[in-house]
């Protein structure tokens, strides 16, 4: 990535010289454009929101910023990126999302999230340390950046607006207000689950901001719940990608003796998983973690793998973390150890299941999903 600064090499984690994804975009290269030919150089506490793959943070390592992200992977590029490039590991502060925000913030960039929730959220929490002169600045491409997502920075920092576009990318300009009373942060939300997906039925799920269908269960989930494997005993389970954690809480209720692992690459994810759990009061035995995968798993030490993957990363669609998924799952499981995996059906999950487990065998479908299960022979 060319910067007004230098080049600096960056790639995307785990790096895979196959991918084609670039670890930065348009919308990132404008930002440091417009702080390189700002008046005023940056000085003070610099603060990062949503870097991506650690571009950001790499180009201003310089001013010693914090990072607040909400991917695991996220954070191993920003490390990654930075010995790349000769950057001390200590020049960039990486925060996650649910550690607490600095306190004091005398610039802020932020590169808009997917998730308007997850934004709202951070910008809640990073409001107090906000002031009228601080500088916040935005950046995202033209398709993530819409009226509703500059009405949230007016409503909780103050006058905005946005610049022309460049290279389909623009930049979000925000005046803070001086600081006041601040709204209340409505998350993490919870609510009822329905009535007709098995053990979970009618109980709590928790909902930090940015986790994936926030405010209701999603219908792929909602199918997947009504069709879990129904095995019990001292079994070693992973609900991998656990997303809220709703199917492994499931399982736990359903097999008390069970040890599940939850496992996410968000931290908002991972904190709404162990939030479920505990709201419900669950007998069994639970890990939550943090990580890529099943990475540090050992092999062959697992009975069974429920999942269900994304195929986004960002705003590319891509099935890379699928195939990394049932990768890990053949490693991570025994002989005879199962993948029970759920996804749209045009998706062919299938045809991945045979070419790494030699087989593949239809549980449940609708019109629309697949339940698949694969035996690690």
């Amino acid at each position: 990535m060319t910067t007004p600064w230098g080049d600096r090499a960056l790639a995307r984690f785990p790096e895979d010289p196959r991918d084609r994804l670039r670890a930065w975009d348009a919308s990132d290269e404008y930002l440091l454009r417009h702080l390189a030919e700002r008046d005023s150089p940056l000085s003070g506490a610099v603060v990062i929101v949503g870097d991506r793959w650690g571009a950001l943070a790499t180009a201003l390592a310089g001013h010693r910023p914090a990072q607040i992200t909400d991917s695991f992977l996220t954070q191993e590029a920003t490390r990654a990126n930075l010995a790349r490039n000769g950057v001390a590991p200590d020049s960039v502060r990486l925060l996650t999302t649910q550690d607490p925000p600095p306190e004091r913030v005398d610039v802020l960039l932020v590169r808009v999230p997917k998730s308007l929730a997850l934004l709202e959220d951070q910008l809640l929490r990073l409001a107090p340390g906000v002031r009228a002169d601080t500088v916040v600045v935005g950046t995202g491409m033209v398709k993530e950046i819409h009226t509703s997502t500059l009405k949230l920075f007016e409503r909780i920092l103050g006058p905005t607006r946005t610049s022309l576009a460049e290279k389909k990318a623009r930049l979000i300009h925000c005046a803070p207000r001086s600081p006041g009373t601040r709204a209340a942060n409505p998350w993490p939300h919870s609510y009822a689950l329905p009535d007709d997906i098995g053990t979970v039925s009618g109980r709590t799920v928790v909902n930090h901001a940015g986790v994936f269908c926030a405010e209701r269960l999603d219908i792929g989930t909602r199918f997947f719940l009504r069709h879990l494997p129904s095995g019990r005993g001292p079994r070693r389970v992973v609900d991998l990608g656990c997303g809220n954690g709703v199917v492994g809480t499931a399982v736990s209720l359903a097999d008390p003796e069970a040890e599940v692992l939850f496992v996410d690459e968000s931290f908002q994810a991972v904190a709404s998983a162990e939030a479920t759990y505990k709201a419900n009061g669950v007998p069994g035995h639970a890990e939550f973690r943090v990580g890529d995968g099943l990475s540090g798993v050992p092999a062959e030490s697992v009975d069974l793998v429920l999942n269900n993957p994304p195929f986004h990363s960002h705003q590319a669609t891509t099935d890379a973390t699928a195939w990394r998924m049932f990768t890990d799952a053949r490693r991570a499981l025994r002989p005879g150890g199962e993948l029970w995996v759920v996804g749209n059906r045009h998706l062919a999950y299938h045809v991945k299941l045979r070419r790494f487990f030699g087989n593949s065998q239809l549980v449940a479908s609708d019109p629309k999903f697949v339940v698949l299960k694969a035996v690690r022979r």
